[in-house]
């Protein structure tokens, strides 16, 4: 199992978990509907519930430590390098850890995560 399906896996996306509370979305005729897993509802009553004061939205160490996942520098940066982080970023943690929040959240919507398109820009 790569870095990213372990995400996946924590918010219940692409199995069968209940947690997940997948909702139906319109699809286009001849497709079946997409199931959306409500990875905002699920992360905030994650944040509510943690003693700590994280900010899964604008930071991948906070939203790593909300799932329950390494978030050690060499952890990130095995992540960053599954998902194709440019190796000019690798060298440099801060722009690093940028470039990955913005693509986990990414992987994490295509993968049927309601991400707010604000998280995404």
């Amino acid at each position: 199992m790569g870095f990213f399906s372990k995400i996946l896996a924590k918010l219940g996306i692409g199995n069968d978990s209940a947690a997940a509370a997948p909702a139906p979305t319109a699809a286009p005729a001849g497709t079946a509907p997409v199931a959306l897993v409500d990875v905002v509802a699920q992360l905030e009553q994650r944040a509510a519930a943690n003693p700590q004061k994280l900010n899964w939205r604008s930071s991948i160490v906070d939203l790593l430590k909300l799932l329950d996942i390494d978030s050690s520098l060499a952890a990130r940066k095995e992540l960053a390098t599954e998902l194709g982080c440019p190796a000019d970023l690798m060298g440099d943690s801060a722009n690093m850890n940028i470039w990955l929040h913005k693509a986990v959240l990414a992987r994490i919507a295509a993968n049927g995560g309601n991400v707010p398109k604000d998280l995404l820009d």
